[in-house]
Formats: C-alpha cells, sequence, structure tokens
C-alpha cells in the first residue's frame, strides 16, 4: 500500500521595501521627477549658502543685465541677480505648498473621516458645505479670498488651504465610505472598540496609501497657483522673490531680457512635472491595479 505525502509550500515572503522601489523607479520620468523635487529643495534649504548674490541688494548700475560669467541668468529691473531670486523663490513656493498640502489635509481629512464614519446628518452638512465650496475652481476661489484678504504670505496660505479643503475631504469620505463595510471593522466594533478607536487605528490606515498619493500630487497645483496668484499681483508681496511676480515683472521684456520671464517659469515648470510624475510614481507603486499605467 502507498503512502501519500502531502507537501506544504511554505509562501514565499515578499520585501515590500523592495517591491515598492521596484515599482516606483521602473519608469525614468518617476526617477527624473524625484530628481528634479530633491534639487529644488536642496536649492530651497541652501539657498543662502548657494546663492550668489544677496536677493534684495539692488544695483541700477547692473538694470537687464544678459546672461555673463557675472551674472549666469542676468539681472532684473533693479539690478538684482536672477538666479539667486530663482533660488529664494524656490524657498518660498516649496515653503508655501507644505504648509498648504500639510493644514488642508489634516482639516480635509478628519472632515471626511467624520463625515464618511458617521453618515446621517453629519455626513449631510459637512459634504454639502464642501460641495459648495468644489462650485469654484481652486484658483477662482483663492483668487478671490486673497483678494478679501489681501496679498501676503500668510493671506495667500489661508486661501490656498481653503480652497483645498474640499478635495481632500472628499477622498477621505470616500475611503471611509468603501472601507467602513469591510469585516475587519466589523469585528472591532464586535469586540467593544470605540469610534474614535476605529477611525484612527483602523479606518485611517488602510485609507492612508490614496491619500499619499493625493498630497504628492496636489503639492504641484498648489505652487502653480501660488505663482499664479503672485503673477496676478495678489500673492507674495514685494520684495519677497516668488516665481509668480517674477514671470510678471519679466513679461514687459520678452524681448530685451527674455531670461527674466523665461528662467522662473522653467523652474516651475520643473516643480510641478517634478511632484505630477512622483505622484503617478506613488500611484503605480501603492496601488497594484494601476500600475504602469502614465
Amino acid at each position: 500500500m502507498l503512502e501519500t505525502s502531502t507537501i506544504t509550500e511554505t509562501p514565499i515572503r515578499v520585501n515590500e521595501f523592495r517591491r515598492f522601489s521596484k515599482v516606483f523607479f521602473s519608469r525614468g520620468v518617476v526617477t527624473a521627477g524625484l530628481v528634479m523635487i530633491l534639487g529644488l529643495t536642496i536649492m530651497a534649504i541652501f539657498a543662502p549658502l548657494l546663492a550668489p548674490y544677496d536677493p534684495y541688494t539692488t544695483s541700477l548700475e547692473e538694470t537687464l543685465q544678459p546672461p555673463s560669467s557675472q551674472h549666469l541668468l542676468g539681472t532684473d529691473t533693479l539690478g538684482r541677480d536672477t538666479l539667486t531670486r530663482i533660488m529664494y523663490g524656490a524657498r518660498t513656493s516649496l515653503m508655501i505648498g507644505v504648509v498648504v498640502v500639510f493644514s488642508s489635509s489634516i482639516i480635509g481629512f478628519l472632515l471626511g473621516l467624520v463625515a464618511g464614519y458617521f453618515g446621517g446628518w453629519l455626513y449631510i452638512i459637512i459634504m454639502r458645505t464642501l460641495d459648495a465650496f468644489m462650485a469654484f475652481p481652486m484658483i477662482l476661489l483663492a483668487l478671490v479670498i486673497a483678494s478679501l484678504l489681501g496679498g501676503g504670505i500668510l493671506n495667500i496660505i489661508i486661501a490656498l488651504t481653503v480652497g483645498l479643503i474640499p478635495v481632500s475631504s472628499r477622498l477621505m469620505c470616500g475611503q471611509v465610505i468603501t472601507a467602513k463595510e469591510n469585516d475587519y471593522i466589523m469585528a472591532a466594533r464586535a469586540m467593544g472598540a470605540n469610534h474614535r478607536r476605529v477611525m484612527f487605528r483602523h479606518l485611517l490606515p488602510n485609507c492612508f496609501p490614496p491619500l499619499v498619493v493625493m498630497v504628492t500630487m496636489v503639492m504641484g497645483e498648489v505652487i502653480l497657483a501660488e505663482a499664479g496668484l503672485s503673477f496676478l499681483g495678489v500673492g507674495v508681496q514685494a520684495p519677497i522673490a516668488a516665481w509668480g511676480s517674477m514671470i510678471s515683472d519679466g513679461r514687459n521684456y520678452l524681448l530685451r531680457a527674455p531670461m527674466l520671464s523665461f528662467a522662473p517659469g522653467f523652474a516651475l515648470m520643473l516643480a510641478v512635472f517634478g511632484f505630477t510624475m512622483v505622484g503617478d510614481g506613488l500611484r503605480d507603486a501603492l496601488d497594484p491595479r494601476l500600475r504602469g499605467v502614465i
């Protein structure tokens, strides 16, 4: 009589970090975007050490100078070094972007978490209020708020934060509504877990990957919106260096000194491209259903 033996195959454990890295760096555009973000971040943090000149020192004898060995990107209408102001403009844009995304995400995620988890009249009040804000594009809503509050970094942060809260809230609410019907949430409730534990211990961590992708992608939108407001004159005020105001100041000298608008515009393009590509790479790495989609 032959004895049959049962062979039990041990499942192969996949190193999650290696899997994430392999998927994230599988496309060159994502790696290029990450390099751009790192470069702009280093330039912004170490601007006082890397910048060849002071960004606020004027020299009426050196106005509208073309690119040279002394001024690699020329000078503006007040004789200030364009390269130096681009470096400090990166610091302004990234600082505003980080603060706006961080503050709007916290507020929006909490509102979406509460609305999606409890539902009922609380869901109706929160989401219908946010729908009223979403009737206006973010840049238009921010423009109205910034016009009412006036220019300045603080007012721009407030305006962009208010305009961005509905986006993060709706995403979080949709994730919570889907996740709260899963078996592990039902089990947590059956074991007597209170609402706070269910929301912050079980729901929030499992809804986090799509939120990371949204935060990364929206960073580029915030930087572009800040530049747009500064271009229109309701954003960062002079003499603080900002890419949008630099583009606006140089548009009257496109034929004589095109670098005044082209250089900050190119830096703005790199920043938006970098965050968009990194966000796309995170989406591929964190969502198996969308891997390889650009």
